[in-house]
């Protein structure tokens, strides 16, 4: 599945990297905790979170995630989205509660690492 299916399929609006959307996803994850991201999550390409700050993207980094959704509406400041574009990981936004994200992704065959 590539970015611009996930964009699609969570009806989110894309904050930064709207040229990116062809990469390629296989695994995505959710999570408000990023020390369980960091812990448990591994090859995950989307990160799904309802976390704004810049430790979100600094995470995200770390594990190689190619893009970062941020659920419930929420909108990461300037700060978080400058630090997105610096480490080129696509960031969007959903209205989606992250249960209903994470199982819709999962409906259309996005699934995520068994640990």
């Amino acid at each position: 599945m590539n970015l611009s299916d996930v964009r699609d399929i969570l009806e989110a609006e894309v904050l930064y990297g709207e040229d990116k959307l062809d990469r390629e996803v296989t695994s995505a994850c959710g999570s408000d905790f990023m020390s369980d991201v960091l812990a448990y999550v591994k090859n995950q390409a989307l990160l799904l979170t309802g976390l704004v700050n810049p430790q979100v993207v600094r995470t995200a980094d770390m594990m190689d995630m190619k893009c970062i959704a941020f659920v419930r509406g929420k909108r990461p400041e300037e700060n978080v989205l400058s630090l997105a574009r610096e480490r080129d990981i696509v960031v969007m936004t959903t209205k989606m509660r992250m249960y209903d994200a994470c199982g819709k992704l999962y409906a259309k065959g996005l699934r995520g690492e068994v640990v």
